[in-house]
């Protein structure tokens, strides 16, 4: 089945939906989404919005936090783009319908209760109580389904994008995207998405990983069909893991916010002993990278499974009032946060690099737009600070969104035909899934064990000597096998953990979220550039990381 739109939007996250939004005035939309709707990292973000409302914060101060905790590696254009534009964006996400949780304190006009987290130097995150993401996409969801222009596709995974020198004949050079196919889920047809402007918006990569705190779509699908398609991919070696994952073993992947700590809750060892003051003068604010390989260090050390949480020492109506969604959630784990401290470990979190693009979303491949954690865009640098994220999100949507429009104004190219997807084999093995999950068990493991929080020289060669077995094995099962979702994501795992571990191989330093044990100093005369792959080459780029 052929369908044609002016927009393509893959993913339903802040970035997808806003972007959907912003657009729908000039053309036609399609948002294709492999699980439904509201399935998106979005979605699971308890902490909330960083940007500059408060009078007494400052988009200096803003800024300051935002380079130091991406290490010398933030692209100074794109954080000033962001902090400066993002107060707007936040009154627009209002208009939309999002309620932000307001201050008791306010005397008479309206202000919101703004909390802090690791590397902020002031209250400035914005949320609505323990659960902003969800605030936030429902309000988007409720906004797209009332606009006539946006057709939601759900049970539809994108398999690879439209690109005529790969699907129009070898002859072809032009490398343009026109869309993409996607596999409708329920009944393994595979549909051809047809548009001028295509957004890639998919999230993170967590599920690369043993151990994460994002949701099981969580498989780097953007990231590896961009570089299927020969787009340019930035710092995957930057994976950050957030420090305070919920350890029990009945729980799945559920995080345990950073504003904890930034109202005052203390990490300790199962001894009760206090650690943090040991890593960082910011103790339990510091950045996450330096939490994270601290709570590391300390179970090694002691070689316990997980550290302790502790706010017991705050009232317990503000527990319950502050964090209703992680109360309820402990609690029904047995665990009463009011009474016990919360068992933590870090689990992978959030992808710092991933498909390179400039300052209007644009990727390096034309006709095709990165918005949201697939997105490299220079803000995050070597670490990611605190509720960042879904600023950057709403922001650079904005920005792709007008750049697109103004696009679509112009366009005068006639789309090209691409041929339906050609079925291969349609195979029924009964053990067709077991080596589907054998293989995505041994990847996620070898990137926990070998690619993880604190790497060495040794354990990459390892792991990069693995990946490329695996790759050559899944290539062959890929074509010779029936599509299904779980087939395409184990292709994509496998497609993204070989970016992270080229280039963490490539970086020999340590830096922000990337440590090696081989090259522990950060070393700013060879290393103050980005990574960046394509076509299966590694090479530095220079940036502008400082303001002119």
């Amino acid at each position: 089945m052929v369908h044609k739109y002016d927009f393509l939007v893959i993913g339903s996250g802040i970035a997808g939906l806003f972007y959907a939004l912003q657009v729908a005035p000039y053309g036609s939309v399609a948002v294709i989404t492999k699980k439904k709707k509201k399935d998106s990292n979005t979605n699971l973000a308890q902490g909330g919005i960083a940007a500059v409302t408060d009078r007494n914060d400052t988009y200096a101060s803003h800024i300051a936090d935002t380079l130091k905790a991406g290490a010398g590696l933030c692209h100074y254009d794109a954080v000033e783009t962001v902090v400066h534009e993002g107060p707007q964006r936040i009154k627009d996400l209002i208009e939309l319908g999002v309620k932000f949780t307001e201050s008791v304190y306010a005397a008479s006009e309206k202000s919101y209760d703004l909390t802090r987290e690791g590397g902020h130097s002031k209250r400035r995150i914005l949320h609505a109580a323990d659960w902003t993401g969800r605030e936030v996409e429902k309000a988007l969801i409720s906004s797209c389904q009332e606009n006539d222009q946006i057709t939601f596709f759900e049970d539809m995974a994108a398999i690879d994008l439209l690109i005529p020198s790969r699907y129009l004949g070898a002859a072809i050079q032009d490398d343009v995207c026109w869309g993409a196919y996607a596999l409708e889920c329920v009944n393994g047809k595979v549909h051809t998405f047809l548009a001028r402007q295509t957004l890639v918006a998919t999230g993170g990569v967590g599920k690369v990983y043993l151990f994460t705190t994002n949701p099981d779509i969580a498989t780097g699908d953007g990231v590896a069909m961009a570089c299927r398609g020969g787009a340019k991919i930035a710092n995957m070696e930057f994976i950050q893991f957030h420090p305070t994952c919920l350890y029990h073993p009945l729980a799945k992947n559920f995080l345990i916010s950073e504003s904890v700590r930034g109202e005052g809750g203390i990490l300790k060892r199962r001894d009760g002993q206090r650690f943090m003051d040991r890593y960082d003068p910011a103790m339990e604010l510091a950045p996450r990278d330096i939490v994270a390989r601290a709570i590391d260090s300390e179970m090694k050390a002691t070689g316990d499974d997980f550290v302790f949480l502790d706010i017991t020492h705050l009232e317990a109506d503000y527990i319950k009032e502050r964090f209703p969604h992680i109360y309820s959630t402990c609690l029904g784990f047995g665990i009463d946060i009011t009474r016990e401290p919360i068992p933590v470990v870090p689990a992978a979190h959030y992808l710092c690099g991933g498909i390179v693009v400039d300052r209007d979303g644009r990727s390096s491949l034309p006709r095709m737009y990165a918005c949201g954690e697939v997105a490299c865009t220079g803000l995050h640098g070597a670490n990611r600070l605190a509720s960042n994220s879904l600023l950057e999100g709403v922001v650079y949507s904005c920005r792709a969104a007008k750049a697109a429009i103004a696009a679509l104004k112009a366009d005068r190219e006639k789309i090209p035909d691409f041929p339906e997807w050609v079925y291969t084999h349609l195979s029924d093995e009964p053990d067709e899934n077991v080596i589907i999950s054998h293989n995505w068990d041994e990847i996620r493991r070898l990137m926990w064990n070998y690619v993880g929080i604190v790497r060495s020289h040794k354990r990459l060669l390892r792991a990069k000597h693995r990946i490329d077995m695996l790759q050559n094995e899944i290539r062959q099962f890929y074509w010779d096998h029936a599509l299904s979702s779980n087939l395409l994501e184990l292709r994509n795992i496998a497609v993204v953990a070989d970016l992270i571990i080229s280039s963490a191989m490539y970086r020999k330093e340590s830096r922000g979220l990337h440590y090696n044990i081989d090259y522990p100093h950060r070393d700013d005369h060879f290393w103050l550039v980005d990574s960046v792959q394509q076509g299966g080459q590694c090479f530095s780029v220079p940036f502008t990381a400082l303001p002119a």
